[in-house]
């Protein structure tokens, strides 16, 4: 039986907040906001369950590694914020928007699964979406092993019709929450855009490249120009030729003698085969 795929849907306000997660946790939450309809009503109320069973499935891991990573984010994701710039374009005065993910997780470990809820403030953001959002299938960031990886993806997904962005770095960086890390460009490339483009490359539908701008004699823009894979197509199937008395009809059909049946024509190729080897 085909399984379902799943898509996650995102308002491009979240995809540009700011915001940290482990891997697991950025997981989890794609994992759960994949099981939300993005075009109904979302309440505060609303739980969404998670097995290990269905998290290694998702995420291409063994189950025991999925039991020990769901144990680790119940411990931690509670405590976890996204942090959204000028929220509100109907209230001018606020500029920044500081929300959790969830208002509750739980663990249930007879079941092997976790429930979350989220936040009440986060619900506009992942449902009854209109306008200005972002979709893609959780399979196609599902074997990545980079946050920066699954973060720049969404970044790009917003601009698959035009396939090329350019981001400024220190915004990159505000968003990613490492402003204060890596300040020397090597470094940044070594520890953040590289293993994120790798995972991009290698995991998901698109391939990325990248160039960089520089304002005076500083680097401060990346340029990622970027497509959709070909989709791979399955070997066409040997066809088995059809063969008469040990000749094959397209041999058979080539020397075959005008008002020659196909069975004397093969008899008499077959026996001028016989006599030439000897």
């Amino acid at each position: 039986m085909k399984t379902k795929k799943l898509i996650v849907y995102k308002s491009n306000q979240v995809i540009e907040a700011g915001y940290k997660l482990s891997l697991n946790e950025q997981r989890v939450i794609l994992a759960c906001i994949a099981q939300v309809n993005s075009q109904e009503a979302l309440l505060k109320t609303d739980e969404f369950l998670l097995s290990a069973q269905e998290f290694a499935n998702l995420f291409g891991i063994s189950e025991k590694r999925a039991y020990n990573a769901l144990t680790e984010v119940v411990e931690s994701l509670f405590n976890r914020y996204l942090v959204i710039d000028n929220p509100d374009a109907k209230r001018k005065n606020l500029k920044r928007l500081k929300m959790r993910w969830i208002s509750s997780i739980g663990y249930l470990p007879d079941e092997g699964q976790i429930e979350i809820c989220f936040s009440q403030k986060i619900l506009p953001y992942l449902s009854e979406l209109k306008g200005q959002f972002t979709r893609y299938e959780i399979e196609h960031i599902g074997k990545m092993t980079s946050v920066y990886g699954i973060r720049l993806y969404e970044l790009l997904m917003q601009w698959k019709t035009i396939g090329e962005r350019e981001i400024e770095i220190a915004w990159l960086k505000k968003q990613f929450q490492i402003e204060d890390m890596y300040p020397d460009m090597a470094d940044f490339k070594k520890r953040v855009l590289n293993p994120a483009v790798k995972d991009i490359n290698t995991h998901s539908n698109y391939t990325v490249e990248w160039t960089q701008r520089k304002t005076g004699r500083r680097v401060t823009h990346l340029i990622f120009t970027f497509g959709e894979k070909e989709p791979k197509t399955p070997p066409k199937p040997l066809i088995k030729e059809e063969m008469i008395l040990g000749v094959s009809k397209s041999v058979i059909k080539k020397q075959a003698r005008v008002g020659e049946s196909w069975e004397d024509a093969a008899a008499r190729i077959k026996a001028k085969k016989l006599k030439d080897k000897k």
